[in-house]
């Protein structure tokens, strides 16, 4: 485990110990998290589709944007803060569990295919946004996006099975 006392300290912490302790704090807080999840995972993924040309082909991309992307920043802004204290409650347990480490590697390359397309493709919306098909480099962004997200989903649902084996306590 790289920096073990940067981790213990954190899941030292009284905010922390609260949460882990607590009788209804954590299932709370994961509840929330998997309804913030669904929302992002959702919002993305109707976007993902439209991109691909397998749905809502008659709305405009931007418009499609404009409707979801609120919804998306929104529940990931919920995601992170109810993720951030179920890691701090357990963080020496999460840190070294393979599966929490892939969703956090999937989560930042999503990221960076949204910021590939936003930067290049996305520049270019004027010209294809509506009855046009969308470019090649939208498509390819679409596909990752929705692959990136369909397996963070099932990484991170196997954390709650294998939190225990990678258990430091």
């Amino acid at each position: 485990m790289i920096f073990p006392a940067l981790w213990q300290g954190i899941e030292n912490l009284p905010l922390s110990q609260y949460v882990a302790s607590s009788s209804w704090a954590f299932p709370t807080f994961e509840s929330i998290h998997v309804i913030a999840i669904v929302t992002v995972v959702g919002t993305i993924a109707v976007m993902d589709l439209r991109l691909l040309g397998l749905a809502s082909t008659s709305n405009a991309v931007t418009e499609m944007s404009r409707d979801t992307l609120p919804w998306t920043w929104g529940a990931f802004v919920v995601a992170m803060i109810t993720g951030t204290l179920l890691f701090m409650s357990k963080a020496t347990s999460y840190i070294v569990n393979p599966f929490f480490v892939w969703k956090m590697v999937l989560i930042v390359l999503a990221g960076v295919n949204m910021a590939i397309f936003h930067f290049f493709t996305w520049r270019t919306v004027k010209h294809w946004d509506q009855g046009m098909e969308v470019p090649l480099g939208g498509k390819i962004a679409g596909g990752l996006s929705l692959g990136f997200w369909v397996v963070v989903v099932c990484v991170a649902r196997w954390i709650g099975f294998t939190l225990d084996k990678y258990s430091t306590n």
